[in-house]
Protein backbone atom coordinates (compact mmCIF):
# COMPACT_ATOMS: atom_id res chain seq x y z
CA UNK A 1 0.00 0.00 0.00
CA UNK A 2 1.27 3.47 -0.92
CA UNK A 3 2.17 5.60 2.08
CA UNK A 4 0.54 9.02 2.61
CA UNK A 5 3.87 10.75 2.13
CA UNK A 6 4.44 8.91 -1.14
CA UNK A 7 0.96 9.85 -2.33
CA UNK A 8 1.52 13.49 -1.41
CA UNK A 9 4.84 13.54 -3.25
CA UNK A 10 3.25 12.04 -6.35
CA UNK A 11 0.43 14.58 -6.26
CA UNK A 12 2.91 17.44 -5.90
CA UNK A 13 4.91 16.13 -8.83
CA UNK A 14 1.78 15.92 -10.96
CA UNK A 15 0.83 19.51 -10.10
CA UNK A 16 4.36 20.62 -10.96
CA UNK A 17 4.09 19.04 -14.39
CA UNK A 18 0.68 20.63 -14.97
CA UNK A 19 1.79 24.13 -14.01
CA UNK A 20 5.08 24.79 -15.71
CA UNK A 21 6.99 27.97 -15.07
CA UNK A 22 6.49 30.39 -17.97
CA UNK A 23 9.89 31.88 -17.23
CA UNK A 24 11.46 28.61 -18.39
CA UNK A 25 10.14 29.06 -21.94
CA UNK A 26 12.77 29.85 -24.58
CA UNK A 27 13.18 33.57 -25.16
CA UNK A 28 11.94 33.46 -28.76
CA UNK A 29 8.80 31.55 -27.74
CA UNK A 30 8.00 34.07 -25.02
CA UNK A 31 8.59 36.94 -27.46
CA UNK A 32 6.23 35.35 -29.99
CA UNK A 33 3.51 35.02 -27.35
CA UNK A 34 3.90 38.61 -26.15
CA UNK A 35 3.85 40.04 -29.66
CA UNK A 36 0.40 38.58 -30.18
CA UNK A 37 -0.93 40.83 -27.43
CA UNK A 38 -0.43 44.11 -29.28
CA UNK A 39 1.42 47.23 -28.18
CA UNK A 40 -1.24 48.50 -25.78
CA UNK A 41 -1.45 45.26 -23.82
CA UNK A 42 2.33 44.93 -23.68
CA UNK A 43 2.88 48.43 -22.32
CA UNK A 44 -0.09 48.44 -19.97
CA UNK A 45 0.06 44.87 -18.67
CA UNK A 46 2.55 42.28 -19.89
CA UNK A 47 5.75 44.16 -19.11
CA UNK A 48 4.67 44.59 -15.50
CA UNK A 49 4.52 40.85 -14.79
CA UNK A 50 8.20 40.28 -14.00
CA UNK A 51 11.67 41.60 -14.77
CA UNK A 52 12.26 38.87 -17.36
CA UNK A 53 9.22 39.93 -19.38
CA UNK A 54 10.01 43.60 -18.85
CA UNK A 55 13.53 43.21 -20.23
CA UNK A 56 12.18 41.26 -23.19
CA UNK A 57 9.56 43.95 -23.85
CA UNK A 58 12.33 46.55 -24.11
CA UNK A 59 14.11 44.66 -26.92
CA UNK A 60 13.84 46.73 -30.16
CA UNK A 61 13.05 43.57 -32.12
CA UNK A 62 9.75 43.37 -30.21
CA UNK A 63 8.66 46.63 -31.82
CA UNK A 64 9.21 45.97 -35.51
CA UNK A 65 5.41 45.77 -35.75
CA UNK A 66 3.29 48.11 -33.62
CA UNK A 67 -0.45 47.47 -33.53
CA UNK A 68 -2.23 50.38 -31.85
CA UNK A 69 -5.72 49.49 -32.99
CA UNK A 70 -8.07 50.43 -30.19
CA UNK A 71 -11.60 49.32 -29.39
CA UNK A 72 -11.87 50.54 -25.80
CA UNK A 73 -12.58 53.84 -24.08
CA UNK A 74 -9.22 55.59 -24.07
CA UNK A 75 -7.72 58.99 -23.60
CA UNK A 76 -6.46 59.70 -27.13
CA UNK A 77 -3.59 61.87 -25.88
CA UNK A 78 -2.51 58.97 -23.71
CA UNK A 79 -2.64 56.63 -26.71
CA UNK A 80 -0.49 58.97 -28.78
CA UNK A 81 2.13 59.20 -26.03
CA UNK A 82 2.09 55.43 -25.70
CA UNK A 83 2.55 55.06 -29.46
CA UNK A 84 5.51 57.43 -29.45
CA UNK A 85 7.07 55.42 -26.64
CA UNK A 86 6.64 52.19 -28.63
CA UNK A 87 8.17 53.81 -31.73
CA UNK A 88 11.17 54.98 -29.69
CA UNK A 89 11.64 51.47 -28.33
CA UNK A 90 11.93 50.14 -31.89
CA UNK A 91 15.22 52.05 -32.29
CA UNK A 92 14.67 52.45 -36.02
CA UNK A 93 13.63 48.83 -36.63
CA UNK A 94 9.92 49.60 -37.14
CA UNK A 95 8.50 47.96 -40.28
CA UNK A 96 4.73 47.88 -39.67
CA UNK A 97 2.42 50.21 -37.74
CA UNK A 98 -1.35 50.48 -37.30
CA UNK A 99 -2.94 53.49 -35.59
CA UNK A 100 -6.62 54.10 -35.00
CA UNK A 101 -8.50 57.28 -33.99
CA UNK A 102 -5.59 59.17 -32.41
CA UNK A 103 -3.27 59.89 -35.36
CA UNK A 104 -1.99 63.45 -35.83
CA UNK A 105 0.39 65.22 -38.19
CA UNK A 106 3.01 65.36 -35.42
CA UNK A 107 2.70 61.64 -34.71
CA UNK A 108 2.99 60.79 -38.40
CA UNK A 109 6.10 62.97 -38.57
CA UNK A 110 7.54 61.12 -35.57
CA UNK A 111 6.87 57.79 -37.27
CA UNK A 112 8.56 58.73 -40.53
CA UNK A 113 11.51 60.47 -38.88
CA UNK A 114 12.11 57.47 -36.60
CA UNK A 115 11.49 54.65 -39.06
CA UNK A 116 13.23 54.81 -42.41
CA UNK A 117 12.48 51.12 -43.07
CA UNK A 118 8.66 51.26 -42.82
CA UNK A 119 6.96 48.73 -45.10
CA UNK A 120 3.33 48.87 -43.92
CA UNK A 121 1.23 51.78 -42.66
CA UNK A 122 -2.40 51.55 -41.54
CA UNK A 123 -4.42 54.67 -40.67
CA UNK A 124 -8.00 54.27 -39.40
CA UNK A 125 -10.29 57.20 -38.53
CA UNK A 126 -7.32 59.54 -38.17
CA UNK A 127 -9.17 62.81 -38.72
CA UNK A 128 -6.36 64.90 -37.25
CA UNK A 129 -3.91 63.97 -40.00
CA UNK A 130 -4.22 66.65 -42.67
CA UNK A 131 -3.28 66.65 -46.35
CA UNK A 132 -0.07 68.53 -45.56
CA UNK A 133 0.96 65.99 -42.95
CA UNK A 134 0.41 63.05 -45.27
CA UNK A 135 2.18 64.87 -48.10
CA UNK A 136 5.23 65.44 -45.92
CA UNK A 137 5.22 61.85 -44.71
CA UNK A 138 5.07 60.44 -48.24
CA UNK A 139 8.55 61.74 -49.05
CA UNK A 140 9.99 59.70 -46.17
CA UNK A 141 8.38 56.36 -47.06
CA UNK A 142 10.41 55.11 -50.06
CA UNK A 143 10.20 51.46 -48.97
CA UNK A 144 6.46 51.39 -48.26
CA UNK A 145 4.78 48.32 -49.76
CA UNK A 146 1.34 48.29 -48.08
CA UNK A 147 -0.86 51.26 -47.22
CA UNK A 148 -4.35 51.35 -45.72
CA UNK A 149 -6.36 54.55 -45.27
CA UNK A 150 -9.79 53.79 -43.79
CA UNK A 151 -12.44 56.33 -42.82
CA UNK A 152 -10.04 59.25 -43.23
CA UNK A 153 -10.51 62.43 -45.26
CA UNK A 154 -7.76 63.30 -47.73
CA UNK A 155 -7.82 64.97 -51.12
CA UNK A 156 -6.17 63.52 -54.20
CA UNK A 157 -2.90 65.51 -53.71
CA UNK A 158 -1.44 63.43 -50.85
CA UNK A 159 -2.55 60.26 -52.65
CA UNK A 160 -0.60 61.38 -55.71
CA UNK A 161 2.38 62.18 -53.49
CA UNK A 162 2.25 58.71 -51.94
CA UNK A 163 2.17 57.11 -55.37
CA UNK A 164 5.11 59.15 -56.60
CA UNK A 165 7.23 58.74 -53.46
CA UNK A 166 6.47 55.05 -52.79
CA UNK A 167 7.50 53.18 -55.96
CA UNK A 168 7.39 49.80 -54.16
CA UNK A 169 3.73 50.19 -53.16
CA UNK A 170 1.96 46.92 -54.01
CA UNK A 171 -1.17 47.02 -51.83
CA UNK A 172 -3.44 50.01 -51.28
CA UNK A 173 -6.72 50.21 -49.34
CA UNK A 174 -8.74 53.42 -49.48
CA UNK A 175 -11.96 52.67 -47.63
CA UNK A 176 -15.11 54.47 -46.52
CA UNK A 177 -18.69 53.48 -45.91
CA UNK A 178 -21.08 52.99 -48.79
CA UNK A 179 -23.84 55.57 -49.22
CA UNK A 180 -26.85 54.44 -51.23
CA UNK A 181 -29.27 57.30 -50.67
CA UNK A 182 -27.29 60.12 -52.31
CA UNK A 183 -25.89 59.96 -55.81
CA UNK A 184 -22.40 61.45 -55.57
CA UNK A 185 -19.85 60.83 -58.28
CA UNK A 186 -16.15 61.55 -57.78
CA UNK A 187 -13.29 60.02 -59.76
CA UNK A 188 -10.47 62.12 -58.30
CA UNK A 189 -9.14 59.39 -56.02
CA UNK A 190 -9.40 56.76 -58.75
CA UNK A 191 -7.48 58.98 -61.14
CA UNK A 192 -4.82 59.64 -58.47
CA UNK A 193 -4.36 55.88 -58.07
CA UNK A 194 -4.28 55.32 -61.83
CA UNK A 195 -1.73 58.05 -62.48
CA UNK A 196 0.67 57.43 -59.61
CA UNK A 197 0.54 53.74 -58.55
CA UNK A 198 1.38 51.64 -61.61
CA UNK A 199 2.90 48.75 -59.62
CA UNK A 200 -0.18 47.96 -57.53
CA UNK A 201 -1.14 44.31 -57.19
CA UNK A 202 -3.96 44.71 -54.68
CA UNK A 203 -6.48 47.57 -54.48
CA UNK A 204 -9.46 47.99 -52.17
CA UNK A 205 -11.79 50.95 -52.68
CA UNK A 206 -14.60 50.06 -50.28
CA UNK A 207 -17.46 52.59 -50.41
CA UNK A 208 -15.74 54.81 -52.98
CA UNK A 209 -17.71 57.17 -55.23
CA UNK A 210 -15.79 56.38 -58.40
CA UNK A 211 -17.67 55.78 -61.64
CA UNK A 212 -17.00 53.51 -64.61
CA UNK A 213 -14.67 56.20 -65.97
CA UNK A 214 -12.57 56.06 -62.82
CA UNK A 215 -12.48 52.28 -62.92
CA UNK A 216 -11.37 52.29 -66.56
CA UNK A 217 -8.59 54.72 -65.61
CA UNK A 218 -7.42 52.31 -62.89
CA UNK A 219 -7.43 49.35 -65.25
CA UNK A 220 -5.37 51.38 -67.73
CA UNK A 221 -2.93 52.78 -65.18
CA UNK A 222 -2.42 49.71 -63.00
CA UNK A 223 -1.65 46.85 -65.41
CA UNK A 224 -0.43 44.44 -62.71
CA UNK A 225 -3.59 44.38 -60.58
CA UNK A 226 -4.41 40.92 -59.28
CA UNK A 227 -7.18 41.74 -56.79
CA UNK A 228 -9.73 44.55 -56.79
CA UNK A 229 -12.37 45.16 -54.12
CA UNK A 230 -15.21 47.45 -55.24
CA UNK A 231 -17.78 46.56 -52.61
CA UNK A 232 -20.28 49.36 -51.90
CA UNK A 233 -19.00 51.37 -54.87
CA UNK A 234 -22.55 52.04 -56.01
CA UNK A 235 -21.66 54.23 -59.00
CA UNK A 236 -19.86 51.35 -60.74
CA UNK A 237 -21.81 49.20 -63.18
CA UNK A 238 -20.00 46.01 -64.08
CA UNK A 239 -22.43 44.84 -66.71
CA UNK A 240 -21.34 44.81 -70.33
CA UNK A 241 -17.81 45.35 -71.60
CA UNK A 242 -16.40 46.81 -68.38
CA UNK A 243 -17.50 43.82 -66.35
CA UNK A 244 -16.01 41.50 -68.94
CA UNK A 245 -12.75 43.45 -68.90
CA UNK A 246 -12.53 43.20 -65.12
CA UNK A 247 -13.30 39.48 -65.16
CA UNK A 248 -10.56 38.86 -67.73
CA UNK A 249 -7.94 41.08 -66.06
CA UNK A 250 -8.52 40.61 -62.33
CA UNK A 251 -7.97 37.27 -60.60
CA UNK A 252 -9.91 38.23 -57.47
CA UNK A 253 -12.77 40.68 -58.05
CA UNK A 254 -15.22 41.84 -55.36
CA UNK A 255 -18.26 43.50 -56.95
CA UNK A 256 -20.26 46.44 -55.51
CA UNK A 257 -23.05 44.26 -54.13
CA UNK A 258 -20.90 41.36 -52.93
CA UNK A 259 -21.28 40.29 -49.26
CA UNK A 260 -19.46 42.35 -46.63
CA UNK A 261 -19.33 39.78 -43.84
CA UNK A 262 -15.53 39.87 -43.70
CA UNK A 263 -15.30 43.68 -43.69
CA UNK A 264 -13.99 44.96 -40.36
CA UNK A 265 -16.20 48.04 -40.13
CA UNK A 266 -19.82 48.98 -40.71
CA UNK A 267 -20.43 48.67 -44.45
CA UNK A 268 -23.06 51.33 -45.10
CA UNK A 269 -24.65 54.50 -43.78
CA UNK A 270 -27.73 56.39 -44.89
CA UNK A 271 -27.08 60.12 -44.63
CA UNK A 272 -30.68 61.10 -45.23
CA UNK A 273 -29.98 62.83 -48.52
CA UNK A 274 -27.85 65.72 -47.28
CA UNK A 275 -24.36 66.48 -48.52
CA UNK A 276 -22.02 69.34 -49.17
CA UNK A 277 -21.34 69.83 -52.86
CA UNK A 278 -18.17 71.76 -52.04
CA UNK A 279 -16.61 68.76 -50.32
CA UNK A 280 -14.83 66.66 -53.01
CA UNK A 281 -14.84 63.68 -50.70
CA UNK A 282 -18.63 63.61 -50.81
CA UNK A 283 -18.76 63.55 -47.00
CA UNK A 284 -21.28 65.83 -45.30
CA UNK A 285 -21.58 67.00 -41.71
CA UNK A 286 -24.10 64.29 -41.05
CA UNK A 287 -21.65 61.74 -42.40
CA UNK A 288 -19.08 62.82 -39.85
CA UNK A 289 -21.62 62.30 -37.09
CA UNK A 290 -22.56 58.88 -38.45
CA UNK A 291 -18.93 57.85 -38.71
CA UNK A 292 -18.13 58.93 -35.20
CA UNK A 293 -21.15 57.13 -33.85
CA UNK A 294 -20.32 53.96 -35.74
CA UNK A 295 -16.59 53.86 -35.27
CA UNK A 296 -15.91 54.48 -31.63
CA UNK A 297 -15.18 58.16 -31.07
CA UNK A 298 -15.76 58.45 -27.36
CA UNK A 299 -16.04 61.16 -24.75
CA UNK A 300 -13.55 60.86 -21.88
CA UNK A 301 -14.33 62.18 -18.43
CA UNK A 302 -10.97 61.72 -16.79
CA UNK A 303 -7.26 61.35 -17.32
CA UNK A 304 -5.28 58.16 -17.14
CA UNK A 305 -3.38 57.46 -13.92
CA UNK A 306 -0.23 57.00 -15.97
CA UNK A 307 1.61 60.08 -17.18
CA UNK A 308 4.15 59.47 -19.95
CA UNK A 309 5.50 62.98 -19.49
CA UNK A 310 6.96 62.00 -16.14
CA UNK A 311 8.89 58.94 -17.30
CA UNK A 312 11.22 58.60 -20.25
CA UNK A 313 11.29 54.82 -20.56
CA UNK A 314 9.02 53.32 -17.92
CA UNK A 315 12.14 53.08 -15.74
CA UNK A 316 10.57 53.99 -12.46
CA UNK A 317 10.46 52.19 -9.16
CA UNK A 318 6.83 52.21 -8.16
CA UNK A 319 4.30 51.33 -10.87
CA UNK A 320 1.08 50.23 -9.22
CA UNK A 321 1.76 47.01 -7.36
CA UNK A 322 4.98 46.24 -9.25
CA UNK A 323 8.54 46.99 -8.39
CA UNK A 324 11.24 47.46 -11.01
CA UNK A 325 14.78 47.85 -9.76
Amino acid sequence: MESPSSSSSSSSSTRSEQYRNWLELPRDVTASILQRLGAIEILESAQKVCMHWRNLCKDPSMWRAIDMRNHEYWDLDHLEKMCRHAIDRSSGQLRDISIEYFGTDDLLKHITHSSSQLRRLRLVSCYHIMDEGLNEAAAKLPLLEELEITICLFSKEPLMALGRCCPLLKSFKLNRQGIRSVHIECDEEAVAVAESMPELRHLQLFGNQLTNDGLNAILNGCPHLESLDLRRCFNVNLSGDLGKRCAERIKSLRRPDDPTDDYEFAAEIDDGGSFDEDDPSGMSDIDYVSLSEGYGHYEFSGESDLSYDDFSDYDFYDFGDYYFG
